[in-house]
């Protein structure tokens, strides 16, 4: 179980990242050309912190994926130190992702720390987030917070570990790290999926063989507006049949190998 110690609440406001010098950021496990993603869409009120944070914690270049916002989103971002990945189509939470990772194998980069737009995610859990890529221990971390979770999200995760047998305690949280070979993985055409992308990512990377490990972090309340998947039972709905259709399609198992001819 998760140490419920580590996961205590703060105000849900983000206050603003302190000026740091380079000897004042914090220390973070050594990675291999990390880069954090970020995809977002209408949230002006919270990137430019969220940007500002891991910059100055961290020193990591921050992508800001803007999911065709109609906000100020991609300047505040910019401004804020981040390059900006403006979409000419919105291609939501998943796609935007996939769009951050394709971007960051082209440049080189080979770990990539993924987290919301909204304020939950916490920049400072950066460092436990990347410590077990760091030794090497996994492939996959995921920041897990199962305690946030509503009644509606409680209910379909218990039916998700049933359908796929994921082991995971939080498994939509969007607060992860990948190694190379998960974002190489990830960013194939064979990994794009339905807008709800976090069951069959995790399949994906099952098929892969990929090790995921959680560590516990702190999350804050959503800063403003609702969830996007469990703001109704009729939104869970529609989220539980897109995400049934992909478990059922067996995408995280690989096809059985063919017997040698005689």
């Amino acid at each position: 179980m998760l140490n419920a110690a580590k996961q205590a609440r703060r105000s849900p406001e983000m206050p603003a990242a302190p000026d740091r010098t380079p000897e004042q950021r914090q220390p973070a496990p050594s990675l291999e050309r990390p880069i954090a993603l970020i995809p977002a869409y209408n949230e002006e009120a919270t990137i430019g912190d969220i940007v500002a944070q891991i910059r100055q914690r961290f020193a990591y270049p921050v992508v800001v994926i803007d999911d065709c916002s109609g906000d100020a989103t991609g300047q505040r971002a910019r401004a804020a130190g981040a390059t900006v990945l403006p979409l000419s189509l919105q291609l939501g939470a998943w796609g935007a992702i996939q769009t951050g990772l394709r971007y960051a194998l082209r440049q080189g980069y080979r770990t990539a720390i993924t987290l919301d737009a909204d304020g939950q995610h916490e920049p400072e859990c950066i460092g436990e987030l990347v410590a077990p890529l760091a030794s090497r221990e996994a492939d996959v971390v995921i920041g897990a917070f199962p305690e946030r979770a509503s009644r509606a999200r409680r209910l379909a995760w218990s039916y998700f570990r049933v359908l796929t047998g994921l082991k995971l305690e939080d498994i939509t949280s969007g607060f992860r790290a990948y190694n190379h070979t998960a974002m190489t993985a990830l960013a194939a055409p064979e990994a794009s999926l339905l807008d709800y992308q976090d069951v069959g990512v995790l399949l994906i990377l099952r098929r892969e063989r990929l090790r995921a490990v959680e560590v516990p972090v702190s999350m804050q309340p959503r800063a403003q507006g609702a969830s996007r998947v469990f703001r109704s039972w009729w939104v869970v709905g529609k989220y539980m049949l897109q995400t049934s259709v992909l478990c059922l399609a067996r995408i995280g198992h690989r096809p059985a190998l063919s017997p040698p001819e005689d």
